[in-house]
This record gives structure tokens, sequence and C-alpha cells, in this order.
């Protein structure tokens, strides 16, 4: 009787057949992390309010009516607050949530593009230092010391004022500038995966380095670059705000929120909400990428796999 209840060769047990799968452990792992289920949350609120914007709002974020000017929001005690416009008028008498909706658009798009061409090039010149060392590596920190030694702002400060301001000329001065970040992780990451034995294995199998890149290195350095994309994703949207700020980024009157901080700057003692309301809605933003990028790094980090 002993020997029927023991599992046979090559049979599985009660517990291996009962026990959850790999996509039950990691739904289990996103429902309890609660960093990433409420950054999650409030970056798909902001981007369908972005999408939905024409829906929701009835107004044109271009159209100005100085009779309707500086129209505090409701929930200020003031009799010219009106649930028309529930979040007030700037001085030029648009509609805030109209603009703030379109401006949503604005920040994701540019840090979304922005995130992507740096991600490529930093991505690819730290895998490729990282996996070929020697002059290979010797060149790319060449490249990234250079880089690093030159300040992000000042740069794209006079890259702007140079070649003029436009959204497109925006993201591509972002993106030319905040791919270090990716280049050093990535190179890190790759340093540490190539000396692992399956690199060796595929290497002795004849697989050519195209594939032991893509199949092999790629995968163990995903998790590495969900964070630093997140990282830049955030901060390029900080710098286009800043640039913004300064006259030197989006201009007027395509909706921005940096833009619609700098139009404020000379009411922000006599009516503070023009400044509030875009400066939360950016830190709601910045906040919710930071957060989802750390979970989606927590519960899809290869030490918490079994």
């Amino acid at each position: 009787m002993a020997e029927l209840s023991e599992p046979r060769a090559g049979m599985l047990s009660a517990e291996e057949i009962l026990a959850p799968s790999p996509g039950a452990l990691l739904r289990r792992r996103v429902l309890h992390h609660w960093g990433l289920m409420l950054g999650g949350a409030i970056l798909a609120i902001i981007v369908l309010m972005a999408l939905l914007a024409p829906l929701i709002s009835p107004f044109d974020p271009y159209d100005q009516q100085l009779a309707r000017k500086l129209i505090p929001p409701i929930w200020h005690a003031s009799a010219k607050a009106t649930w028309v416009h529930p979040f007030g008028t700037d001085h030029l008498g648009r509609d805030y949530l109209t603009r703030l909706l379109y401006g949503a658009r604005i920040s994701l798009l540019i840090g979304v593009s922005a995130m992507l061409i740096s991600g490529v090039i930093g991505t690819t010149i730290g895998v490729l230092a990282g996996y070929f060392g020697g002059r290979v590596d010797m060149v790319v920190n060449f490249i990234v010391t250079t880089r690093l030694s030159m300040p992000v702002v000042l740069v794209a400060l006079a890259v702007v004022s140079i070649i003029g301001s436009s959204l497109t000329v925006v993201i591509w001065v972002l993106g030319l500038l905040i791919w270090d970040r990716f280049a050093v992780v990535m190179r890190s990451a790759t340093q540490q995966v190539r000396v692992r034995e399956f690199i060796t294995a595929a290497q002795a199998v004849g697989c050519s380095t195209p594939r032991i890149l893509f199949t092999e290195v790629a995968p163990n350095v995903v998790n590495h670059l969900i964070v630093v994309a997140t990282l830049e994703m955030a901060h390029a949207i900080l710098l286009e705000a800043a640039l913004s700020f300064l006259g030197l980024g989006v201009q007027p009157p395509t909706p921005s929120w940096g833009l619609m901080i700098s139009e404020a700057k000379g009411l922000m003692f006599f009516d503070p909400w023009l400044i509030s309301i875009p400066g939360i809605a950016l830190f709601l933003l910045v906040l919710s990428i930071n957060m989802l990028g750390d979970g989606l790094r927590d519960v899809t980090a290869p030490e918490n796999r079994n």
C-alpha cells in the first residue's frame, strides 16, 4: 500500500499538479502590488482622458473669449464660478479643463517619443559595449562620458534657441540628449549576463551574435530596461515642462502643462489655481509613471519567479 501511495518515476505529484501556474503567480503578484495598481490606475485615467478629450469637453482648446476670462473653478466661493467651466478659464478666456485634457496629449506624446528615441540609441550602444567589451566598450565609455559632461537643460536651451522651437524639435532634442542612462544601465546588465553559462553554451553550439543578443541577452535585461524606460519617460515630460516654462519648448497657443504654468506665473498671487491645476496634473503623471515602472520591475524580476 505504501508503494501505491508514492508517485512513480516520471509522474507528477498532487502538489505539483495543484500548484498555481506561472501566469497565476504573476497575476497574484500584480494584484497584491499596491504601487503598481495605483500607478497603473492613475496613468490609465490620464491616458483615457487625453484620448477622449474631444468627448469629455465640448470646448476648443484654442477658443479665446475675453468676456469670460479668469472664471474661477467650481470649488471657489465665487459668483462667477460655473459648472460650464468646472476648472475655470485662463487669462484669455480659454476653458481650463479643455486645455488640461489636450495638454495631457502633448505631455504623453513627448514622453513616449523621447523615451523611444533615447531608448533605441542608449540600449543599442549599451548592449554592444557590455557584450563585446574591449575597444567597443572603450569607445562607448568615451561617448557616454562626453555626453555626461554636457548639462541636458543648457544644451537643450542652446539647441532650441538656435534651431527654433516646435513640438518636433523638442521631441528630437530630448530624445538625443537623455539616452545616457539607458547606455550605462544596459552596459552593466549585459556584462552580468554575458558571463553566464547559457551564453557560453549558445556560443559553443554556433549561435550567431545577433541571435544570442536577441534571444539570450535581451530577455535577461528587459527588467532593467523597464525601469529606465519609465524613468526617462518621466524625465522627458519634466524637461519639456521646464523648456515650455522658459519659453523655449512647445509654443503657444498649443496646450502644454509647462506652458500653462508659464502663462500663469504672473497671476500666481491672485489666481493660484492657474498654476496649481497643471502642476498637480504634472505631478500625478510623473508619479504614476515611476510607480508603474517600479511595480513592473518588482513583479517581473527573475529572482521572484518560481
